[in-house]
């Protein structure tokens, strides 16, 4: 009796909760309706379908470049000197747009060329590509978000595409047993598979994540979600992953957040590290264990949305940028963006922090500048601090930014007085989180990303490129100055001007959602 007594019990609880769904599903449809906006699902529908109707490819050089955008793909071509971007996301201050463009950067002419093929996927951002060499090269999109106009509503996939890019195809992958809908989630190239681990779903009523791992052979095209052996990362989005030379994968960082009350959160930024180690004797590549790792060296500090990409010659990743929020009160918190770069020794497992010394030759400078010798400064070595570096504020022309403290000494002063040795300014990117970040012949190159200014959020489509073998400093190869200027205040009807801005808890859900993302 007891027994029957639970499981009647167990079947009317979850008739409650089925009843309450129904009734936040229904109070939100006739809040969309009152805004205009249309269900999600049925956006998407609408738009796959009118991808599928078109005829023909359409490409078209964009001289502008691409639009400002975060949390977007950015992969090198693995045969040529080309970089894939693909989706992302822009919020302006009062609408969020999502893209699902995709778009080539050709380094030797300096073109962004668009692609505009039939059957595409929809539009996306905070998804995950990986770039094969398959048939010419092929570019693998997992998952992602869309979200409405207004971020009332946000749809998460669980889709797989490849797009081919010497045919210039898109193909949607019809296989079954794949991960669950979510963003925020990691994917990596191992061996001849995709490794899926993480990431996060938000309904608008509740939101889990997740420290899952999937993996999809290339070969077979198929599904398989692996149990490793030992315990597993905590749930998280936002982590970086790489794959090791040695076929381990590095998993570290991340974000997540729980419930403090009924309506606050608490965000947990995560600085742990774990490594998923094959099984030797496993021919299948299923069995797999987690392993808890230190990293050594100068880490960077804890945050969250920065931008890595492993370097195959050299054994070396990069992480830049990110941000480290600080909690004020249970319900505000303000962030601390970073534009510093490090290096992992991918062997090793030792972080290094990349100091640039922006020196050159003379001969450098004079080719590079025209022979201006305003650009030619003395240098001072500077004196000795007694205290601890703070965090400094920066004024850039555009931007007001907090900046990490540096671990290192002056950077323009670095290596001052060798011989034939110029000292030169640094430039570098501004602060920023959300960024791409990729790698072709030893240059790094950096497009875009997201950074706030007090309660305004400010989307970049600026681009840098970095001689890693040099080391110098960072070329400016797009120039920002217009992102201030796109920001819309809430009440106002154009931008530059000055307004109320929204709510707080609308912008800590912004922060939340972009911490999530990254």
């Amino acid at each position: 009796m007891g027994k029957k007594d639970k499981a009647k019990k167990g079947k009317g609880a979850e008739k409650t909760i089925a009843k309450t769904l129904k009734k936040q599903t229904n109070k939100l449809k006739k809040e969309l309706a009152a805004k205009g906006e249309e269900d999600l699902e049925q956006v998407i529908k609408d738009l796959e379908e009118a991808d599928r109707k078109k005829n023909a490819t359409v490409e078209d050089l964009l001289k502008d470049g691409p639009s400002r955008r975060a949390n977007f793909s950015f992969n090198a071509h693995i045969d040529k000197d080309e970089i894939i971007m693909f989706g992302g996301e822009y919020f302006n201050g009062q609408k969020t747009y999502v893209y699902g463009d995709l778009v080539i950067y050709n380094l030797k002419k300096k073109t962004w060329l668009r692609i505009q093929s039939p059957g595409a996927a929809p539009p996306r951002c905070a998804h995950q590509a990986v770039l094969t060499a398959g048939e010419g090269g092929q570019l693998w999109i997992f998952g992602g978000e869309y979200a409405s106009p207004s971020q009332s509503q946000f749809y998460h996939y669980k889709d797989l595409w490849v797009f081919y890019l010497k045919t210039k195809k898109w193909e949607k992958i019809n296989a079954t047993l794949g991960p669950t809908s979510r963003s925020g989630h990691r994917m990596v190239l191992c061996k001849k598979q995709l490794v899926v681990f993480g990431g996060y779903h938000d309904n608008g009523m509740d939101y889990k994540y997740y420290n899952d791992l999937h993996t999809f052979d290339l070969e077979s095209r198929t599904w398989r979600k692996i149990e490793p052996a030992g315990i597993a990362p905590s749930p998280r989005s936002g982590c970086q992953m790489l794959a090791l030379p040695d076929g381990r994968i590095l998993i570290t960082g991340g974000y997540s957040k729980n419930k403090v009350k009924k309506d606050i959160d608490k965000g947990i930024v995560h600085s742990d590290a774990f490594l998923l180690v094959p099984d030797k004797h496993d021919t299948n590549g299923t069995k797999w264990k987690w392993q808890s790792v230190k990293l050594s060296g100068t880490k960077p500090s804890p945050r969250t949305g920065m931008s890595v990409v492993a370097n195959t010659i050299g054994n070396r990743a990069y992480f830049f940028g990110g941000v480290q929020d600080e909690e004020e009160d249970e319900e505000n918190i303000s962030g601390t963006f970073f534009n510093d770069l490090y290096c992992l020794d991918l062997e090793k497992l030792n972080f290094n922090r990349i100091t640039l010394d922006g020196v050159k030759s003379k001969k450098e400078v004079i080719d590079a500048e025209g022979a201006k010798s305003d650009m030619v400064q003395d240098v001072e070595q500077p004196e000795a601090s007694v205290n601890a570096e703070q965090p400094i504020v920066v004024d850039d022309g555009v931007f007001t930014l907090t900046i990490g403290p540096s671990t290192s000494g002056n950077a323009e002063n670095a290596n001052a007085g060798a011989t034939g040795a110029v000292a030169v300014q640094v430039t570098i990117p501004s602060p920023r989180m959300g960024s791409g970040l990729c790698v072709k012949h030893g240059v790094l190159y950096l497009y875009g990303g997201i950074v706030e200014d007090g309660d305004k959020q400010y989307t970049l489509n600026d681009m840098f490129a970095l001689d890693l073998h040099k080391g110098v400093e960072w070329d400016e190869l797009i120039h920002d100055e217009q992102a201030k200027c796109e920001w819309i205040d809430s009440d106002s009807e154009s931008s530059g001007m000055e307004g109320d801005d929204s709510s707080d808890d609308d912008d800590d859900e912004e922060s939340d959602e972009a911490m999530e993302e990254s």
